[in-house]
């Protein structure tokens, strides 16, 4: 199992990410899981070239690689290429990413009229979109357009795109992270805030950081924490839901019921085939 959920690779975030536990790790090899540390983000680019390690070790081993997780981008980087954007200067994003929302949005306006399109509520694509236009003087639409190179041509792909029932997806959200939060989430949360880490870190804005750290300050109670979390984790899980059915190519496989053990039998069948011919 090759990890490809941008939460899962902190090795900080095993409850609140939902990383595989010590049973379930135990049934078969899992990589990218909780190889990073909260203090070094993990981009898609770096991501990917990590995931194509993993891969050209299991061929190696003739092994059959499977790639798990739901951020699409990470997915779509590794497999159809992202564009080549150059290393953003380190001043240049410090002082993106320190602008108020609202500054940040005026100033992408002001500096690359192409990505007027984003939402002003979209505070990481704007400040993406901000330090491309500051540290390269070209507009990532344009460097979008010279995508780079994925995996695609080069290997037999077997995909499958689980879209369970809306309803049960929701209900699924909301149990989830009261869960979590009996689960240890808290105490997780306590320990990156000892380490007085940016809160720009991808790692500090992951579902559930915010929310309990707002908590722990005072800000808010109990209830408004399990709420604000559940609301969180429902608007992703929407946004995953949303992309996973319109992006990726149509001739992927989707399956928008919720699996049973039939089902399950299927797929785990279907698998063994391609490690056998693979």
């Amino acid at each position: 199992m090759i990890n490809a959920d941008a939460s899962q690779v902190y090795r900080d975030l095993r409850i609140l990410s939902a990383r595989p536990g010590a049973a379930e790790e135990a049934r078969a090899p899992h990589r990218l899981f909780g190889h990073r540390d909260a203090a070094l983000p993990c981009s898609a680019a770096a991501w990917a070239s990590d995931a194509r390690a993993e891969l050209e070790a299991a061929w190696r081993e003739r092994k059959l690689p499977i790639l798990v997780g739901g951020t699409g981008l990470y997915i779509r980087t590794l497999i159809f290429g992202i564009a080549p954007v150059p290393e953003i200067d380190a001043e240049v994003r410090r002082a993106v990413r320190a602008l108020p929302a609202e500054a940040a949005y005026g100033a992408l306006l002001a500096e690359d009229p192409a990505m007027r399109h984003l939402r002003p509520s979209d505070s990481t694509r704007i400040a993406r979109a901000l330090e491309v236009i500051r540290s390269t003087g070209r507009s990532i639409a344009q460097w979008r357009e010279q995508p780079g190179e994925g995996i695609a041509d080069n290997i037999a792909l077997t995909p499958l795109i689980l879209l369970p029932p809306r309803d049960w997806l929701r209900h699924r959200c909301d149990i989830r992270f009261e869960e979590m939060l009996e689960q240890g989430a808290i105490e997780e949360v306590i320990a990156l805030r000892a380490r007085a880490l940016s809160p720009a870190l991808p790692a500090m804005r992951a579902i559930g950081v915010p929310e309990i750290l707002a908590w722990l300050e005072g800000t808010i109670d109990r209830a408004t924490l399990i709420a604000r979390g559940q609301a969180s984790t429902r608007q992703y899980a929407k946004r995953q839901y949303t992309w996973f059915r319109h992006q990726p190519p149509a001739d992927w496989p989707r399956i928008d019921k919720q699996l049973d053990d039939n089902m399950i039998d299927k797929i785990a069948i279907k698998l063994r085939e391609e490690a056998l011919t693979g």
